[in-house]
């Protein structure tokens, strides 16, 4: 496969944090791209690197509208997951760029993940092990444990993740209620709701009805920081916070303070506004936060599954001038190739 003046089609790996990239290189190979890993976040780098390139696959580097700018042989950026804050989506769409996410690879492991942390603050596990470690096998004066059937499980965010949440905990909870500013209020998601066994409530209903409250809805300028002090205030007191979606949803420092007072009865975050955190950050040892290191995707198949995904992305652009899994429609043509 060559572009109209017979030169190869060129695909440029930024970076992957360690994820053995060989099975979406061996994809690009068959699909006649040449390949390269610039192993980089350094914006110039990246910048340079891309030059001719047609096809760029990002991990966790940020895109910028001036890097964009910087790289006008570009026509697909192919992202490995399904968050998008790090890359300007406006304006590659401007420049006509797909801009490409993962969709359903790591749904089971997201999911399962947010239960793992609201089964496991809510039987007050964490607490209950460092008491036996210290000697305190009868402390439990501080310890809330809620019967989960008596509990009710909210959702903000009923995407695909959501909805697996939903579908796990639902033998668990009394009831579970959701929030999603994004899908439409039709005859076809209500049966859907209803058919999982969620109720669909308004946002300030799921906030102050939840004894479990989780999040999965993406980061954009109008969520950044939704979990603030007046966010938490109006939570349900002893409630818990679960977050495995993304970090600047939530504000650490009201986070902690709504932990301090004892407001929250705790909070299981996989991600975090910065990471990984330094020892400063407000929420590291707090004895009601339980933090694991951004791996609620992650299993042996959904790692495989990120990597194949990301790279047929670009090879459906080459072949059909359409990705699989595009963020932004575009309606212009994008294809280079014969």
């Amino acid at each position: 496969m060559s572009t109209s003046n017979g030169d190869a089609l060129r695909a440029v790996y930024t970076d992957l944090d360690g994820t053995d990239f060989s099975a979406g290189r061996a994809l690009l190979h068959s699909a006649g791209f040449e390949v390269d890993f610039l192993d980089s976040l350094d914006a110039e780098t990246i910048v340079a690197g891309a030059a001719d390139a047609s096809a760029l696959l990002v991990g966790y580097a940020t895109i910028t509208r001036s890097m964009i700018e910087r790289m006008p042989s570009i026509k697909v950026i192919a992202l490995m997951s399904m968050g998008f804050n790090h890359v300007d989506v406006d304006a590659a769409t401007e420049h006509g760029i797909w801009v490409t996410t993962i969709v359903g690879a790591a749904t089971e492991e997201v999911a399962t993940h947010a239960l793992t942390l609201a089964l496991h603050l809510t039987r007050g596990v964490n607490f209950s092990q460092l008491a036996v470690v210290f000697d305190r096998w009868n402390d439990r004066d501080t310890l809330v444990q809620p019967r989960l059937s008596e509990c009710t499980l909210g959702l903000m965010g009923l995407g695909r993740i959501g909805m697996k949440f939903a579908e796990l905990a639902r033998p668990l909870f009394g009831e579970i209620i959701g929030y999603d500013p994004f899908i439409p209020d039709t005859d076809e998601t209500r049966e859907r709701f209803a058919a999982a066994g969620v109720r669909r409530v308004d946002a300030d209903t799921v906030r102050s009805s939840s004894d479990v409250l989780s999040l999965h809805l993406p980061l954009t300028v109008d969520t950044a920081n939704m979990v603030d002090a007046s966010f938490l205030r109006a939570m349900k007191p002893l409630s818990y916070l679960i977050n495995v979606s993304r970090g600047g949803l939530v504000d650490s420092s009201a986070l902690r303070d709504a932990l301090d007072s004892g407001h929250l009865a705790g909070a299981g975050l996989d991600v975090l506004d910065v990471e990984p955190p330094t020892s400063e950050h407000p929420l590291l040892g707090h004895p009601r936060a339980l933090i694991t290191p951004h791996i609620a995707y992650f299993s042996e198949r959904s790692e495989a599954e990120y990597v194949r995904m990301q790279a047929q992305n670009v090879v459906s652009w080459a072949l059909n001038g359409t990705p699989d899994t595009p963020l932004v429609p575009l309606t212009a043509p994008s294809l280079s190739t014969h």
